[in-house]
């Protein structure tokens, strides 16, 4: 009489794989879905006057330099109106032009960049001056004036110090 080993067989438990399949790949396109809705444009001055039709009603991101001159504060409507002038997105064109500091204050100076009106409600960050690197999210009207929902600023003085 042969002995038979018994062989301890494993059952796949395709139901169990299947639906751990399926419950990963709804929380890809969940993630990927949302990550695409969310994205926002991040364009320079020159690309948004290029093309202003291409960027109406959407909200967009734009960088410049703030014109310190031009600050103007509101306190009773709690609105702050300045305007930026382009500068490039190029990092090494700004690393080449001896930093960020030394981008800004020819983005600034220069009478040929192109510029944008800037109306932001909210209160006046601290930030908030010439030279400083003003990063806009918002929506470019047909009155050519950029409403900002969002203002973040990036001092220039943070650029020299940082570049020593």
């Amino acid at each position: 009489m042969t002995e038979e080993n018994p062989v301890s067989k494993k059952k796949t438990n395709w139901k169990l794989i299947i639906g751990s399949l399926a419950i990963a790949a709804a929380v890809i396109y969940l993630l990927v879905s949302s990550t695409l809705s969310s994205m926002q444009y991040f364009i320079t001055i020159d690309e948004l006057l290029a093309n202003p039709e291409n960027y109406r009603d959407k909200t967009v991101r734009v960088s410049g330099a703030v014109i310190g001159d031009s600050i103007i504060v509101d306190t009773d409507s709690n609105t702050v109106v300045f305007t930026i002038a382009n500068m490039s997105a190029d990092h090494q064109a700004i690393a080449d032009s001896g930093g960020m500091a030394a981008a800004l204050k020819a983005a600034v100076e220069d009478p040929d960049a192109n510029r944008i009106n800037v109306i932001y409600h909210g209160v006046k960050p601290d930030l908030l001056k010439a030279e400083s690197q003003a990063i806009l999210t918002g929506k470019f009207g047909e009155d050519q004036r950029f409403e900002a929902d969002e203002l973040l600023l990036k001092c220039p003085t943070k650029y020299e110090t940082a570049g020593k």
